[in-house]
């Protein structure tokens, strides 16, 4: 028998071959280390095992023991004599042993996998050609791949409801439903929202919500994403595109300092949808509803698409010397930082700030966290505006100490950044009193009073970074182009920084930003935007952990816990 190799693994056996494996994990995770797959699809990595869909059934034997001493028994040639099961076992519910044998692909799994597809067609309608799931449905490609190619049942189909409105969000044919149970298990065990469940019995078995209830929970969707077949579909991208069309780029959501990891799909620059990606150390592989809503901002019909000076047409490059020309004499002039912005932005804005001796202002957008996605904080980079050195101090709730330093005569010129004067708390008056140089995606009132109003880019059009609620470092990445013409945040900001300083002005990428902040000592020493990893980099806070941050906790981490699991600095070459 093999030895174990260290008390934290285990030896099994999978098709003959030796693996080395964490102790506590199931056999179907064991074959994912060697890169085999066992078809599978109630199991689910995040949810309990129920074993009930059997497609993973699989040969599996242990060692054998003398059961009056105990004592292995060995075969002639010394190896362990291995008791094989009588029957198949499900690989999804059987634990790593030291020791343990998997056959993955014998006759007699091949004809279990056969049996199992067989009976989850039976009543299977054959709409691929119109289903939302094709091209990411496991029944389809588990068919083609495990199936035995043709059907022995010759009766009547049992019809099921079709098109059922289960809740705001997402819609049920329940004709396709394989009974998985994902479902159910997700809204019990992750939002605690138990809502799903199954009545009747055989072929008559149906998925629904409970009498009086619908499933309008705000984490609705991620039961979509873990359908294995196209049963339950999204209200939003039902019928929109086919998957094979879209192509998927890695992001990050803005809608709290969570940072939940995203994909988002897009074709011949239009975003079809969002959906979430996976990443233990932040949001396993849920994300809210809401956020998936936030492409839409990319065409809404408020968008800024044109820059203005006093109230004319002008180029980018015409406003930024404008601009410029504003904050070069001005020795009374005040920054209103967005948390909305990526690092590297935020790191141009504090050198324009230092340049023009600022006063610098950012407005605090805080709600209700639940305790899972969607913290308190509605921002994905406040921290970033601390490590930057952008702000000294955590946002204030409105911008009256601007409003009152203005009416004092102290401020003469304001640059603001994705913030809306009029909704933070300033009057039209006080408004009127400075030269307001607005930098937005989209209009507000307070436009007519701008000075300057220079339109930017969402977050789906431009690359960065932010620094979630753990003060984890992750970048995303432009999806789709932004309005002809326009420039970047980063490019707007660099640039004029670089008027400022007398300095040429060039094209900048967020590579380009790296290399001064790296370049700097502090929690970005030795960082490159190129070489950050897909699941990010856990920075110092240094002294920035004690603000006093409104998040309690995320999906599974506390704050004060991963502050102390912190080592003294993290980087990455």
């Amino acid at each position: 028998m093999a030895e174990t190799n260290g008390s934290d693994t285990v030896t099994v056996y999978i098709d003959d071959e030796p693996v080395v494996v964490p102790k506590g994990i199931t056999m179907i995770e064991a074959a994912e280390h060697v890169g085999k797959e066992i078809p599978h699809y109630c199991y689910h990595q995040k949810l309990s095992v129920v074993g009930n869909c059997r497609m993973c059934l699989v040969e599996l034997g242990w060692p054998m023991k003398d059961r009056a001493t105990g004592e292995p028994i060995l075969e002639e040639d010394g190896s362990p004599k291995i008791g094989w099961g009588g029957k198949p076992g499900i690989a999804c519910n059987q634990p790593v042993a030291e020791g343990i044998r998997m056959r993955t692909d014998s006759d007699l799994v091949r004809d279990c996998r056969h049996g199992v597809m067989e009976f989850l067609l039976v009543n299977h309608p054959l709409d691929c050609p119109i289903c939302d799931q094709a091209g990411e449905c496991k029944l389809q490609e588990y068919a083609t791949e495990y199936g035995r190619g043709y059907s022995r049942f010759i009766e009547e189909k049992n019809p099921k409801p079709k098109r059922t409105v289960l809740g705001p969000r997402v819609i049920l044919d329940d004709e396709r439903c394989i009974l998985c149970s994902r479902c159910v298990r997700f809204m019990q065990e992750i939002p605690g929202d138990d809502v799903l469940g199954f009545i009747d019995h055989g072929s008559y078995s149906t998925l629904t919500c409970y009498p009086g209830r619908e499933l309008d929970s705000n984490y609705s969707l991620n039961t979509v994403d873990i359908c294995p077949v196209g049963a339950l579909t999204s209200r939003d991208f039902r019928f929109q595109m086919r998957v094979w069309f879209l192509k998927p780029v890695d992001s990050i959501c803005t809608e709290s300092s969570v940072g939940a990891n995203t994909q988002v799909w897009a074709r011949e620059g239009k975003i079809y949808r969002i959906t979430p990606r996976q990443n233990d150390a932040v949001n396993d592989t849920w994300m809210t509803d809401s956020g998936r809503d936030l492409y839409k901002q990319v065409e809404a019909e408020d968008r800024l698409t044109t820059p203005f000076v006093r109230g004319i047409e002008a180029t980018p490059v015409q406003a930024l010397r404008e601009t410029e020309r504003l904050l070069r004499p001005s020795e009374r002039v005040a920054v209103v930082a967005s948390t909305h912005s990526s690092v590297e932005e935020q790191y141009f804005l504090r050198r324009i700030a230092d340049r023009t001796g600022a006063q610098r202002y950012a407005v605090r957008h805080w709600g209700e966290e639940d305790g899972l996605l969607l913290s308190a904080d509605r921002t994905p980079n406040t921290r970033g505006a601390l490590l930057t050195g952008l702000l000294d101090e955590l946002p204030k709730p409105d911008l009256r100490e601007l409003g009152a330093a203005i009416d004092r005569g102290e401020i003469d010129t304001v640059l603001c950044i994705h913030e809306d004067p009029l909704a933070c708390g300033l009057t039209v008056e006080q408004v009127r009193k400075v030269a307001w140089v607005r930098m937005a995606t989209h209009a507000s009132p307070a436009d007519e009073h701008a000075f300057i109003a220079l339109p930017s880019l969402t977050v789906f059009e431009r690359s960065g970074t932010f620094i979630n609620q753990q003060f984890r470092l992750q970048k995303f990445r432009a999806v789709v182009p932004g309005p002809a013409g326009l420039l970047t945040d980063l490019q707007q900001l660099a640039s004029l920084n670089s008027l400022l300083e007398d300095g040429p002005v060039a094209s900048v990428q967020p590579d380009h930003a790296w290399k001064e902040l790296s370049a700097e000592p502090g929690p970005f020493a030795g960082l490159r935007f190129r070489t950050l990893p897909s699941e990010g980099v856990a920075l110092d806070p240094g002294e920035h952990a004690r603000h006093p941050f409104p998040e309690r906790q995320s999906l599974k981490y506390e704050a004060d816990s991963f502050l102390a699991s912190l080592p003294a600095a993290t980087t990455a070459s």
